[in-house]
């Protein structure tokens, strides 16, 4: 589990005190009427803005769902299909495809005997078992057999792509790549033939990846071991409280008929958001849209999750004891990230913990030597429905969780008791709109924001509302969300506890 932390450098307060008066005098109404947005009649949104400075285009490929859709005994499914996006379809990746598919049969066909011998517990016949282990790794090596391995990566770097990747969040699954822009047919006839023609090949080798993921991310690491802990306390109802990664009795569980219902219910054009930046013509890349995207039938896009996590009815706490130093976290229950409040809770975060230059730092790490590092962040772990703001901080040597835990809500009361001056409010605002601009610098970053945006509030447009949602902020409202959301019975705390076994 990672953290997003905002470290304040040299370079970035020159760009608060020299750039941002002239990128906050950009005309946003040009950049916003730039963007063209088409919806193809199977349900896909594409959105395209020219940029012709260099001829280079990036494309953003946004799905809307993430670990928090994964069903009941299946956790980890939607990271777990960003891995086997990459393998391929019946036209690439492949030595034989009807072989491979016949194989790829078999192979199924073997492990779910063996996964129900396995599921029979105590009363599994060991025998058996074992004769089906020896047959399911035959199949799978005769199904590999027939595989091209990473001929989706490999094909498009030799055309020229830079950047290939995904990410897999509570929220959302995205894949992303930028190409020279001679090569806008190449990314539309590979990247939607992904999503109309998939062969989920190396299903089981794939899994066994992620299970070893999981042991490095989770299993080995006292701090993810916390972080499962800490969300599945704060979350007794909302799925934000179920690991991402998955359970490993989960993964080593899910099979090639679950990875396509979840593929069918999910990945529908519907569901999908498609970003285009760059050196395009939006004409020609409509027509190469409907060309190739429009092959894939229109699905029903799934309904958002219903389940509201109910009031949170006093403190909870949780420990993990590891033989490693301590690590202490808090934090509250927070609005979903289109709420009004969530401006003033981000710069009551940046006030609090990000940078050296926030109170926590300065208190904590500069001045009393207690921790080694601290932050505070909103939307943990995700933004799409109400969440968590957190704090937390690692300790520095001879120092411990309950010098952390007094000296860190010792300032969040100063937060609820005490307004932040307005010089330094002006620059929290400063600082969080040179961070927003600084998103909009590149293709790149210009694709996943307007996706994003189109996906976290339903209208990319909102992105040219963030300025003035950043602007609006007054200390008046972060004392205010500080006294409504950081209250003691409103707050779950974790910490890694050092034992010495």
């Amino acid at each position: 589990m990672s953290f997003k932390k905002v470290q304040l450098t040299l370079l970035s307060v020159l760009l608060v005190l020299f750039l941002v008066p002239t990128v906050f005098s950009f005309d946003f109404s040009k950049l916003e009427n730039a963007v063209t947005e088409h919806r193809l009649e199977n349900g896909l949104t594409i959105l395209i803005l020219e940029r012709h400075d260099a001829p280079v285009v990036s494309f953003v490929t946004w799905a809307n769902v993430g670990s928090v859709d994964d069903s009941k005994g299946y956790t980890g499914m939607a990271h777990m299909f960003e891995h086997m996006a990459f393998k391929g379809s019946k036209t690439l990746g492949t030595k034989d495809i009807n072989k491979e598919l016949e194989l790829i049969a078999k192979e199924d066909a073997i492990f779910m005997q063996l996964r129900a011998a396995r599921n029979k517990g105590r009363f599994a016949d060991s025998a058996k078992i074992e004769e089906l282990t020896v047959a399911y790794e035959a199949a799978r090596e005769a199904s590999y057999e027939l595989v091209i391995p990473n001929r989706f990566g490999n094909v498009i770097e030799r055309e020229g792509a830079v950047g290939l990747n995904a990410f897999t969040s509570s929220d959302e699954t995205v894949y992303f790549f930028s190409l020279p822009s001679n090569k806008v047919e190449l990314w539309m006839a590979l990247e939607s033939e992904r999503f109309l023609n998939p062969v989920l090949r190396e299903m089981y080798k794939e899994r066994d990846v992620v299970a070893e993921e999981r042991r490095m991310r989770s299993e080995s690491s006292p701090i993810g071991k916390l972080i499962e802990e800490f969300l599945g306390s704060a979350f007794k109802a909302h799925p934000y409280g179920v690991p991402g990664i998955g359970h490993m009795s989960d993964i080593q569980y899910y099979s090639r008929k679950e990875a396509k219902a979840f593929f069918q219910k999910y990945y529908g054009p519907s569901n999908l958001t498609v970003a285009i930046v760059g050196d395009v013509i939006t004409e020609d890349v409509i027509k190469l849209a409907e060309d190739y995207w429009g092959r894939i039938p229109y699905r029903t896009a799934p309904e958002r999750i219903a389940t509201t996590e109910p009031e949170q009815s006093g403190e909870r706490r949780v420990e993990v004891e590891h033989q490693s130093q301590p690590f202490f976290i808090a934090g509250w229950h927070v609005p979903e990230g289109t709420h009004p409040d969530r401006p003033a809770l981000d710069a009551l975060c940046d006030f609090l913990g990000q940078g050296r230059t926030s109170l926590l730092y300065k208190n904590l790490v500069k001045e009393k030597k207690i921790a080694m590092d601290v932050g505070a962040f909103a939307g943990f772990p995700g933004n799409k429905y109400p969440t968590l703001m957190a704090i937390y901080a690692m300790s520095s040597a001879g120092h411990g969780n309950d010098e952390m835990e007094e000296e860190l809500f010792k300032e969040v009361e100063r937060m609820r008791d005490e307004l932040i001056p307005i010089e330094e409010v002006d620059k929290i605002k400063a600082r969080a709109k040179a961070d927003f601009i600084n998103r909009l610098n590149t293709n790149h970053g210009l694709g996943m924001q307007l996706a994003g945006y189109q996906n976290l509030w339903g209208d990319w447009r909102e992105l040219f509302r963030e300025l003035d949602r950043i602007n609006a902020v007054t200390p008046e409202d972060i004392q205010r969300v500080a006294k409504k959301y950081l209250t003691k019975k409103n707050r779950v705390v974790g910490m890694v506890v050092t034992t010495e076994e």
